[in-house]
């Protein structure tokens, strides 16, 4: 059942030009979609393909919407893992409860994100698909905050993947301990193909260390990180997904539609991100 939202409506719908819903599709269960209301015309610029991992690897990505939204409002298909909230809420209760000493387990995995890249690949080629035609399938995308942001470093090794987005997030040192959902090493890193941009919280993000080491170990493709003043929440919960959701858009515009307005975001000796106080920015490789 479609979650309908209006253009501009504060972070239900997007700033963007395109009016974004979320809803879900009983043709890929375990999945939410955001994508803009009304389709593209078959002749218009077809839809870009993001793949999301929730916080704490989580099967809500209630928490992310305002950003999620925002993504599609550009011209985004954007399928998240997990449930709407009131199905998230209704497995949460019907779990057992960890029994002493009991790693916690993850509902979601790097799978669920690989699972709804294969829809949209096969949607996109289906006769009685709506998104039949109207998929960029070479403008992919695997994005995620914290423990989903290393389901994403590791969706991103799947050669359909173009680029990755981290959002407050970092693979832990190795011999550090670690919990399902966050098994990948720093090893993982040197298979990346393609630019990642990691968005952080600064000093107080939990992340911060993880996310730096990540950085500064990656020198084989591009690569770019900024750190916001906001700690491991980063803006979610501000309108329209606040800083890190038009950074991320600027991102993908450049990275997957070759858009060199919004890549000054990124590059050149005033670019953007260079110039904004109080955040920090690195970039390489480009």
């Amino acid at each position: 059942m479609a979650t309908s939202a209006s253009a501009h409506d504060g972070e239900h719908g997007g700033s963007g030009p395109y009016a974004a819903i979320s809803e879900v599709d009983p043709s890929l269960p375990g999945h939410v979609i955001f994508r803009p209301a009304t389709l593209p015309r078959p002749t218009a610029q077809p839809l870009g393909v993001l793949v999301w991992g929730n916080g704490a690897c989580s099967d809500n990505p209630a928490p992310h919407a305002a950003h999620l939204l925002e993504i599609a409002s550009h011209g985004y298909l954007v399928i998240a893992s997990g449930y709407e909230p009131e199905e998230a809420e209704r497995r949460a209760q019907a779990r057992p409860p960890r029994k002493e000493g009991e790693l916690p387990t993850q509902p979601t995995t790097a799978q669920d994100m690989i699972d709804g890249i294969d829809w949209a690949f096969a949607q996109n080629g289906m006769a009685n698909s709506k998104y039949r035609g109207l998929l960029d399938l070479s403008a992919v995308a695997a994005a995620g905050h914290s423990c989903g942001g290393i389901q994403a470093l590791e969706v991103g090794t799947d050669p359909r993947v173009q680029t990755v987005i981290g959002n407050n997030t970092g693979i832990l040192a190795d011999g550090d301990p670690r919990i399902p959902g966050m098994m990948l090493e720093k090893a993982h890193l040197a298979k990346l193909t393609h630019p990642i941009l990691y968005v952080q919280g600064g000093e107080e993000d939990i992340a911060y260390a993880n996310g730096m080491d990540d950085y500064r170990r990656i020198d084989h493709v591009p690569a770019a990180i900024v750190n916001l003043p906001v700690g491991h929440g980063g803006t979610f919960g501000e309108p329209y997904g606040g800083a890190a959701a038009s950074i991320s858009v600027d991102w993908l515009d450049w990275r997957l539609r070759g858009d060199e307005a919004a890549g000054r975001t990124f590059v050149g000796a005033n670019c953007r991100l260079c110039l904004v106080p109080g955040w920090d920015y690195e970039s390489k490789g480009f």
